[in-house]
């Protein structure tokens, strides 16, 4: 039988209604704003889809006809300059909704990272439905006002901060990413590359490895393997990351 990696699957609409309310990133994402007895509708205008490792799924420029809630897996947004360098944007796991701040088109494309599952809704079925549930509606403004402070994080990060605050900001927020009410995580198994990290960041592979070596060096982090960090010292992580009190490497 072929594996998730290998195929990619539509889910019957019948199927849907049973499927969102055991859905286990449903508490995390807007479908938590429809009750159980009306998932039906929200099934009807839905179709669940997986993606395999690197596939694109949203692609930028194309026409913006659906949103695409992340229910399983992790994705890396990204947007390409004219010459072809990559601009990683963002990552992106279960709970996370896509689509909500473009207009015609997509302003950035997603990838898969990982097996990721998703659920894509029409724009205009969804906008209908809206009128009979405002409470979702509710919960879309959130969203999209949840977007807006990250992209003014984001523009702080790359604009102002050091090389250090930018990687200290970035393992805090992989600390709180799909975990309820956002309490931080100590141990984290990031998904993504070195690479991804620089390029999210602004930096080069060499500072992000320079700079987690001298996080761990201060003792405020450790490192076990290439894809897992445990945070030592979650304060003093923080008041790195705003600048409060420097790495004395730094």
């Amino acid at each position: 039988m072929a594996t998730l990696s290998q195929r990619h699957v539509v889910i019957e609409r019948s199927q849907l209604p049973d499927l969102c309310v055991g859905c286990d990133s449903r508490a995390a994402s807007v479908c938590n704003a429809i009750e159980d007895r009306d998932m039906a509708r929200l099934a009807a205008i839905t179709t669940s889809s997986e993606a395999p490792v690197g596939r694109v799924f949203i692609q930028e420029g194309e026409s913006a006809d659906n949103f695409f809630n992340i229910t399983l897996g992790t994705a890396r947004l990204f947007k390409l300059l004219p010459d072809g360098r990559r601009q990683i944007t963002g990552f992106v796991g279960p709970g996370h909704f896509l689509g909500l701040a473009v207009s015609d088109t997509y302003a950035f494309s997603a990838e898969a990272m990982e097996p990721v599952r998703f659920c894509r809704f029409s724009r205009p079925r969804l906008r209908v439905l809206l009128d009979d549930f405002p409470a979702l509606e509710k919960r879309l403004l959130e969203v999209a006002a949840t977007e807006l402070v990250a992209a003014q994080e984001q523009m702080l990060l790359l604009g102002r901060k050091t090389a250090v605050e930018r990687l200290a900001s970035f393992l805090l927020a992989q600390s709180v990413m799909g975990v309820p009410c956002g309490h931080p995580r100590a141990h984290l198994t990031l998904k993504m590359t070195r690479g991804d990290i620089a390029d999210y960041l602004g930096l080069t592979i060499e500072t992000i490895s320079r700079t987690l070596t001298r996080l761990r060096n201060e003792r405020l982090i450790d490192i076990p393997s290439t894809t897992d960090v445990i945070i030592r010292n979650h304060a003093a992580l923080v008041n790195l990351a705003g600048g409060l009190n420097r790495s004395p490497t730094a």
